[in-house]
């Protein structure tokens, strides 16, 4: 039985996700010359992919050092209203030096992964941000010595 909301892919698809994951400034009329499409078909494709969601965002990845956010930690957080309502999540989401917000399953609600620039503005953050979250009850952080691998790609798969 097929899911009406499951996104069907094809293998041209799967190519261009990937030439775009590698490097998402690359034009249509380089696509369409590495897949040998013509780049009218190339530009409607693109358009497809990202009428149906599959390309969600185009960004720019920076140095967190460059702009001296040198403190990476991820905190386990316990909150009162539990799985299934938003409303701690959503104020987690609007603080802009959390990066990542992911409901956990276990002993705690949510995992996040916040930038800082320092262990003092971690703690700055900490006390005058997530302190005023209501229903947030406790916290555990640990902060990262070195980051051996960290990326947004996903493994597209090779065949259909």
């Amino acid at each position: 039985m097929i899911n009406e909301n499951e996104i069907i892919l094809d293998k041209t698809d799967l190519q261009i996700l990937r030439l775009m994951q590698d490097n998402a400034r690359i034009s249509n009329a380089d696509l369409a010359r590495e897949l040998g499409m013509a780049p009218s078909g190339m530009l409607e494709r693109v358009k497809k992919l990202e009428q149906k969601n599959v390309i969600l965002q185009y960004t720019t990845r920076l140095n967190p050092d460059a702009l001296q956010q040198k403190l990476l930690a991820f905190i386990f957080m316990k909150a009162a209203d539990g799985p299934g309502w938003d409303e701690t999540a959503k104020e987690l989401a609007k603080i802009p030096e959390v990066q990542e917000v992911h409901h956990i399953a276990g002993d705690d609600c949510y995992l996040v992964k916040v930038r800082t620039y320092d262990s003092a503005s971690l703690m700055q953050l900490m006390r005058n941000t997530f302190a005023i979250i209501p229903n947030l009850l406790t916290t555990r952080t640990t902060i990262v010595l070195e980051t051996v691998k960290e990326q947004q790609q996903l493994v597209i798969p090779g065949k259909l």
